[in-house]
């Protein structure tokens, strides 16, 4: 390096004077906002701060393993890769002021994969590597960031959400709770031969809602509860016979840590009041509704009853606003975004289910067995509060000339369910995927053949229906015909690459919303001037992969989430990017259920579209950092289908 070539180095780089300053600009941003003061300190003074213009290459694969820290001070700087499909490079990530960089490579003590260039007049804090190690081994926060990257970002952002939804709710209780920890007593058991007079005594003495029946190893034989008492009293059943003959027989039960949530969803789904908690097949605990709800944790059970015993639709229309409430609760309790999904979904297909019910009731039941399906995000179970009716019907027939017939009797029940469904809030679909629609009240056979077609012809049409249709499953009725279904799926589309192919393609069509200049790209002009949509461009990328992914390699799951984790236990995709797919869709689509419980509240219209200028800095930082994850698993596709 010539004399001149050092001194204009040399100008590039300053030792930080103003330490106080730099301390005061890095607590706005994580994880130093969480670091002691002291720790902080030493990072700063052991701070170098250089300048680089626009293009400077700052560090690049072949400089070798990392010997510095970098925090962006001031400017933005671009991560550039070769491309994964085509000639040249692609800006894989973009890092702004208070953002650090690149952890991984440092913590493994190898180089960068990836270049990092200057997109704009940038300066940078330097920490040499010693320092950083020293740090690395003291400070808790930098440490548990370093490691963990966007989830330990996520933890605060949840962190934030639970206390904002709890200065509203006023309670501080978590769905993740051990059952364990909620199982106080002593659980309350009998042997078989026990007179059902003596069960209830010993029930009403301990103050208990339940007593659960053991064989002499302790473990559950059974379970008999007040529900049941109160059937044998009316039915005038003899109490003196044993509870072996009246009790319910093999109890549901889950582990001591498994979650409150995990009971709440069980008591749900199975209409039980009870479960059991089972360790190395010994009874030792029982966790009752009761117990949920005095602890003021969301009463789920009890919403769900009511659906499922609502007398009339307009009852059940009126319970839609119950639901909003226990979405507000759930954010008290931190529930996650896919827990919320889950339990709104749970509670719509009852919805569903008791308005068919009271149809039937009133207009006869036509003696046809049917099965009522739903298909995209009901079918995956991804449901907010925001949702249209996407359903059909599925029947059993011989030939064609049985399958009209059938239909005729089933459209006009489908038609006046569609109808009631939408008093209840679920919006009647614009085009017009619902059971009333003929084209969507087929056989087997008929639905059999219709999906065959939308893989052997790979229309726009078909593709687009694929990516609504595909993703099905039962609400109502017999679900064998729809796992038939679903089993010839998978053989038709693991057995056609070009077929995927045109579903890859499809799968790239909508881009993540961000840019190689700015932050994020949002629309220019109209009604959604300066805002993104967080579920076609946000959600709709990982939707759309992991759909493709799990469809190829035979995988039954239809929720996303779980389609990328069978993808990963099927070494599909490497674990790591499964990760961090699943945290980057769990971020979206709770920013996402956020502004739909805002909109509620303020009785707007839902939206799907936000102005980024809206979101406070680190909620910015990750949603950029979520999209960032979507470009890189369609970069994954396009370089596996050669797109």
């Amino acid at each position: 390096m010539s004399k001149a070539d050092a001194m204009a180095d040399a100008g590039k780089t300053a030792v930080l004077q103003n330490i106080h300053g730099t301390m005061e600009f890095l607590q706005k941003f994580p994880p130093f906002n969480q670091m002691d003061t002291a720790h902080l300190a030493f990072l700063v003074e052991h701070c170098q701060l250089r300048f680089y213009a626009e293009g400077d290459s700052i560090i690049k694969p072949s400089d070798g393993p990392v010997e510095h820290f970098y925090i962006v001070k001031q400017g933005r700087v671009h991560g550039e890769r070769p491309h994964s499909a085509r000639r040249g490079t692609e800006t894989t990530f973009e890092i702004t002021a208070g953002e650090c960089f690149p952890l991984a490579a440092l913590i493994g003590e190898r180089a960068t994969r990836t270049e990092h260039l200057a997109a704009e007049d940038t300066f940078c804090l330097l920490l040499a590597k010693h320092a950083f190690i020293k740090l690395f081994a003291v400070s808790n926060p930098l440490r548990d960031f370093a490691l963990r990257g966007v989830s330990s970002l996520l933890d605060q952002v949840n962190q934030q959400v639970q206390l904002r939804a709890v200065e509203t709710l006023g309670a501080q209780y978590s769905l993740d709770t051990r059952l364990g920890e909620l199982a106080m007593r002593q659980p309350i058991g009998c042997a078989p031969d026990t007179p059902v007079r003596d069960a209830v005594r010993l029930m009403h003495e301990q103050h208990v809602g339940s007593i659960v029946v053991l064989d002499p190893a302790d473990k559950p034989l059974g379970i008999f509860t007040l529900r049941d008492l109160r059937r044998v009293v009316a039915d005038g059943i003899d109490l003196a016979q044993p509870i072996d003959n009246l009790m319910t027989r093999n109890p549901f039960h889950l582990a001591p840590d498994a979650s409150a949530f995990d009971a709440a969803i069980a008591m749900t789904e199975r209409h039980i009041a009870h479960v059991c908690l089972v360790e190395h097949e010994k009874l030792c605990g029982v966790i009752s509704e009761r117990d949920l709800f005095s602890l003021q944790r969301v009463d789920l059970v009890h919403l769900a009853r009511t659906i499922r015993h609502a007398g009339k639709v307009e009852t059940l229309a009126g319970l839609r606003s119950d639901i909003r409430l226990l979405v507000d609760r759930m954010l008290a309790h931190g529930a996650s975004s896919t827990q919320i999904t889950h339990i709104v979904t749970l509670l719509n297909d009852h919805t569903v289910s008791r308005v068919i019910e009271l149809t039937l009731e009133q207009m006869g039941d036509p003696g046809i067995p049917f099965t009522w399906l739903c298909f995209g995000s009901e079918g995956r179970r991804e449901q907010t509060l925001h949702t249209d009716q996407d359903n059909g019907i599925l029947f059993e027939a011989e030939n064609a000339s049985e399958a009209n017939a059938i239909r005729e009797r089933l459209l006009p029940i489908a038609r006046e369910i569609n109808q009631r469904l939408a008093q209840c809030g679920f919006t009647l679909c614009k085009g017009n995927i619902m059971a009333g629609n003929p084209e969507l009240c087929l056989s087997r056979q008929e639905w059999s053949r219709r999906f065959a077609g939308f893989v052997l012809e790979a229309t726009p049409e078909n593709l687009l229906g694929s990516s609504i249709y595909f993703d099905l499953r039962t609400i109502w009725g017999p679900d064998e015909g729809c796992e038939q279904l679903r089993e010839e799926l998978l053989g038709r589309v693991a057995s056609n690459s070009l077929f995927q192919k045109m579903l890859a393609e499809n799968a790239l069509r909508q881009r993540p919303p961000v840019g190689r200049f700015r932050d994020f790209v949002v629309a220019r002009s109209g009604a959604d001037k300066d805002t993104l949509d967080l579920k076609v461009q946000g959600l709709t990328p990982f939707v759309d992969g992991a759909r493709l992914l799990a469809l190829a390699n035979g995988i039954g799951a239809v929720g996303t989430l779980e389609r990328l984790r069978a993808l990963i236990a099927k070494g599909v995709i490497d674990a790591l990017d499964g990760a961090a797919y699943e945290e980057a869709y769990h971020f979206i689509q709770q920013t996402r259920m956020q502004q739909h419980q805002l909109q509620a509240r303020d009785e707007q219209p839902y939206s799907n579209r936000v102005d980024p200028d809206h979101l406070n800095h680190l909620d910015r930082r990750i949603l950029r950092e979520s999209f960032r994850q979507a470009q890189r698993l369609q970069s994954s596709l396009a370089m596996r289908y050669q797109l």
